[in-house]
């Protein structure tokens, strides 16, 4: 259980690494506005976090949508929602895989 956790945690430190040198780099697009309309899980395949800086002006969360970038509200509970699900879908496929590596 405490690997597991172990884990997870790593696995969001990294994300947010990645994430702020993202949000960091000058060449990336920022979000200007929310998407009005709700996402399903199952649409999303990722998704970034941008933090408010001196290129971009609006904290969101940028779900990827298979060549399509869409930006929400952090604060909207769908959007917290479908982060949850995207998250525990990776998790899931991180066991997975290492389930699939120890040859189990």
């Amino acid at each position: 259980m405490a690997s597991r956790k172990a884990c997870l945690f790593a696995a969001l430190c990294s994300l947010l690494i990645v994430a702020s040198l993202i949000s960091g780099s000058e060449s990336v697009s920022c979000c200007m506005k929310y998407t009005k309309r709700k996402l399903h899980c199952k649409a999303v395949r990722g998704y970034n976090i941008q933090t408010i800086n001196g290129s971009c002006d609006i904290s969101a969360i940028i779900f990827h949508l298979g060549g399509k970038f869409v930006c929400a509200d952090p604060l909207k509970p769908w959007t917290m929602r479908v982060m949850k699900c995207v998250n525990e879908r990776r998790k899931t496929n991180a066991e997975q895989m290492g389930h699939l590596k120890n040859g189990h």
